[in-house]
């Protein structure tokens, strides 16, 4: 399943990638995959900005605004009766 084309705040530097897997362990969109012992974003889209990816990156590789595109703070929002409050999660810390 796509979350939103194009929109992720996801990065990725690979010369920072120590190759730990954490990442591929913790996604639970399954965005990255390893080749070559480093991490590649596979499914950029499929990214719901969680943000565990970044939390559980050791040497700092990845970025990502965590809770922007969070599934759980959009659902919130959308069952929330007060529609001016900013959806947030929780997950960004």
């Amino acid at each position: 399943m796509m979350y939103l084309r194009n929109v992720t705040s996801l990065r990725l530097d690979p010369e920072g990638c120590n190759g730990c897997t954490q990442c591929v362990q913790v996604c639970p969109r399954a965005v990255f995959q390893m080749a070559d012992h480093r991490a590649q974003i596979v499914s950029r889209d499929s990214c719901i900005e969680c943000g565990a990816c970044q939390r559980n990156c050791s040497p700092g590789a990845l970025s990502v605004q965590a809770g922007v595109g969070c599934a759980a703070a959009m659902i919130s929002a959308a069952t929330s009766r007060n529609r001016r409050k900013q959806p947030e999660c929780g997950c960004s810390g």
